[in-house]
């Protein structure tokens, strides 16, 4: 699923809705991955701060762009998941979106709910560390 980074918010949202997805990738105007954006991006980068449906996405969207290779094994997918603490990562083939692989594509593929969890908490661990090293209450 892509984007150009003039698409409003609103499409995208739609976008996300209409195929089940959580993330879109913005792609250059010759059809070159160039960020990502996620449902998170959407409400927190854009209605939490209340730039409105209307905005664009692409000064919004998650850069840099985290790609892997399509001849890459499954472990140093996930290897390059968890060193840039992404849980979404694009696969470009010859500078074009081929797919995307994510930490639930993973765990299914292992067959080892374990590692997934594991590579989920390192994921968000890195993402959100005021979160774990914050005290609650």
């Amino acid at each position: 699923m892509t984007a150009e980074p003039s698409a409003s918010a609103l499409e995208v949202a739609q976008l996300m809705r209409d195929h089940n997805v959580g993330s879109v990738v913005v792609i250059d105007p010759g059809g070159g991955p160039v960020a990502m954006v996620t449902d998170r991006d959407l409400t927190v980068r854009i209605l939490a701060e209340e730039a409105g449906a209307t905005t664009t996405v692409g000064e919004h969207a998650s850069r840099p762009l985290i790609t892997g290779d399509p001849r890459m094994e499954l472990d140093e997918a996930a290897a390059l998941m968890v060193q840039h603490r992404v849980r979404r990562l694009p696969v470009v083939d010859e500078e074009r979106l081929a797919g995307i692989v994510t930490l639930d594509d993973i765990a299914v593929r292992t067959g080892n709910l374990e590692v997934a969890q594991r590579m989920t908490q390192e994921v968000i661990e890195g993402a959100l560390p005021q979160f774990y090293f914050h005290e609650r209450g």
